[in-house]
């Protein structure tokens, strides 16, 4: 808990941390941030532009460092920047006041990915529906084999960006062979805020999508394509694997049971007077589903309740939910496994990271 009278803002400090590993950030730049909040708990406009000042400083580094023809260590800022930009635009409510830096974080990211050679990094449009998606692929290394490679779909989360995601260990799964097609779904990153692509609760249309354009491409293996998913992908991924039996595997870094349900739990704790951990503010709830108010949002929710529809996967299924989880009770982790209609499926309960998981089930899986 950086902000110990906080839950959002510690929980959000930690998304920047835990990029760490996979170059999503340097930890004294997230700690000079910290710093500089300190005192400040609260106020997101504070927090949008101490993040905001901290990604324009090393993205001009990155961009000096380019500008010099050290395009690798260019790029290390730049993916860093990428990071910082996104982390500290999630709490933007209206989101306008924050596009053009949301923008610089998708432009670094792009950048970077230009000026490397591994992992190879494409920027891509999954059709969908009469419109498009935005994608990075990031292409399998070391595969050990001739013909086409296995490949994972990666949803994000309720706030999660696809750039922020891919410091969410999809490097490692380059690494150990297989690719990865990370993508903003309708509600989240580019595809809300540019595109006005808001969230719905059957994900195997937008996931069908990807699957579609992965099988489509000879690189890649369509027997071999399975989905994952972090945060509130809990309830994308199962959905999606269960309605769309083409998937080879799922997997869920996070529970979700009735995400309505839980909607209403936490609107009548916070209209109790009830403090709640969320991460993020709650108007967001009505943003992602482009609602004019809460009770349109709470409408637009009511699909999004795997009971009934979890029992219908087939695939292997892996679910990863921490114990101590602040916002998913473990009896809803518990609810979904039970459920689940796959022969060969496992609950993990964790305190470490979960991400390293994930990788060795999906190389497990796929290869």
């Amino acid at each position: 808990m950086y902000f110990p009278e906080d839950y959002r803002w510690s929980h959000g400090v930690l998304i920047g941390l835990n990029s760490a590993p996979w170059g999503g950030a340097e930890i004294d730049e997230v700690n000079r941030i910290g710093l500089r909040l300190k005192g400040k708990a609260g106020d997101d406009n504070a927090w949008f532009t101490e993040w905001a000042r901290e990604a324009r400083k090393v993205e001009d580094a990155g961009r000096a460092h380019i500008a010099a023809g050290r395009r690798r260590t260019g790029a290390q800022y730049l993916f860093r920047a990428a990071n910082y930009y996104h982390v500290g635009e999630r709490f933007l409510q209206p989101k306008e006041a924050g596009l053009a830096d949301y923008k610089r974080g998708v432009n670094c990211f792009r950048d970077a990915a230009q000026m490397i050679q591994r992992p190879k990094i494409e920027h891509v449009e999954i059709p969908y529906e009469g419109a498009s998606l935005p994608a990075i692929l990031i292409h399998a290394e070391n595969t050990g084999q001739k013909g086409p490679a296995p490949a994972m779909v990666f949803f994000d989360g309720f706030d999660v960006t696809k750039e922020i995601q891919y410091f969410k260990g999809v490097p490692d799964l380059a690494a150990r062979g297989i690719s990865c097609l990370v993508l903003d779904g309708p509600g989240n990153g580019e595809a809300r805020r540019f595109r006005n692509l808001v969230l719905h609760h059957e994900t195997e249309r937008h996931a069908g999508a990807a699957y579609d354009y992965l099988a489509a491409r000879p690189e890649f293996d369509p027997q071999r394509i399975g989905i994952m998913a972090l945060s509130l992908g809990g309830y994308y991924a199962p959905r999606a694997a269960s309605m769309d039996h083409r998937f080879a595997c799922c997997i869920a870094w996070g529970a979700e049971w009735n995400y309505c349900q839980k909607w209403k739990n936490r609107i009548a704790k916070m209209e109790g007077g009830e403090k709640i951990s969320l991460s993020v503010p709650t108007l967001h709830l009505q943003w992602v589903f482009g609602a004019k108010d809460r009770p349109e949002a709470l409408v637009k929710l009511e699909g999004f309740n795997l009971d009934g529809v979890i029992q219908k996967m087939k695939c292997p299924f892996l679910l990863v939910h921490g114990e101590g989880d602040q916002q998913v009770p473990f009896e809803d982790a518990q609810a979904a496994i039970n459920a689940c209609g796959s022969q060969d499926k496992d609950r993990k309960s964790t305190r470490l990271n979960s991400s390293h998981l994930g990788i060795s089930y999906a190389v497990f899986c796929l290869k």
